[in-house]
């Protein structure tokens, strides 16, 4: 805040012990930015960000190995269905031969020439589900593990997710706890003195209201200028004083060397 602006503002008294009770409001808000500091960087919420960053990723997989599985499993099906299909087809003319049902040797020959060619269809077939078989158990494989990371993530995801209500639920009774403080504080001050001093708060990175210790304002850690302390030193012990460095209200203690 410029000079001018500052020469806008109402000039306020105080006495001494009320000034000095702004301080205990400072501090009180000073606790309540650290605790909604606490609130949002709990170390909760950054590991549970990642965990679901990691079990989207998971869980994406694991469906596409379910999609796989299941899709592997209906190959097998057909492939079973298939070569039995075939076995009872070659079974079915090895009986009418066992039978001596064929009695023209063409059509005699016939039947075994099919035979034969079922057996080689059969042993394709066998080689093809062997191949889904192995398949399908490699699939399995991939979709168990999945599941099994999945199945850790989602309880690494309660357990942090109730750690961090735990540690929410403190900071939020510590919260509740330093408001009832500052209400109670803040209505033993003047109004317009909370009023500039919450603006200046707003300013200043929330530091309001500092006080003087020797010649250094605790509120931008500068010491004042001989000038300055001899303004401090002839001001009313009731006037509210600003910092001419930083702005702020400048509360004078006993370790005030003006």
């Amino acid at each position: 805040m410029n000079t001018t602006e500052r020469a806008k503002e109402p000039i306020l008294n105080a006495e001494p012990a009320v000034q000095r009770r702004l301080l205990d409001l400072q501090d009180v808000d000073l606790q309540l930015d650290q605790v909604a500091h606490k609130r949002k960087s709990l170390p909760e919420h950054q590991a549970l960000t990642e965990l679901v960053a990691e079990k989207t990723v998971v869980d994406h997989d694991l469906v596409t190995a379910d999609t796989e599985v299941s899709d592997l499993q209906r190959e097998q099906k057909k492939a079973d269905t298939d070569v039995e299909q075939v076995r009872q087809r070659k079974a079915r003319n090895q009986q009418r031969i066992d039978s001596g049902q064929i009695n023209s040797p063409k059509d005699l020959e016939n039947l075994q020439h099919e035979i034969g060619s079922l057996d080689r269809r059969i042993s394709d077939l066998e080689d093809a589900e062997l191949e889904v078989m192995e398949k399908l158990e490699a699939a399995e494989a991939v979709q168990a593990d999945l599941r099994t990371r999945a199945e850790a993530f989602a309880g690494r995801q309660t357990e942090l997710e109730t750690t961090r209500s735990a540690a929410l639920k403190e900071l939020d009774e510590q919260r509740a706890e330093l408001g009832d403080k500052r209400a109670t504080i803040a209505a033993e001050l003047p109004d317009a003195l909370v009023t500039q001093y919450q603006r200046l708060r707003e300013h200043n990175g929330g530091i309001g209201a500092a006080p003087l210790v020797g010649k250094r304002c605790m509120g931008c850690r500068m010491e004042l200028a001989p000038s300055d302390l001899n303004r401090i030193k002839a001001a009313a012990p009731d006037a509210v004083l600003r910092c001419e460095e930083c702005g702020r209200i400048l509360v004078r203690t006993s370790e005030s060397a003006a």
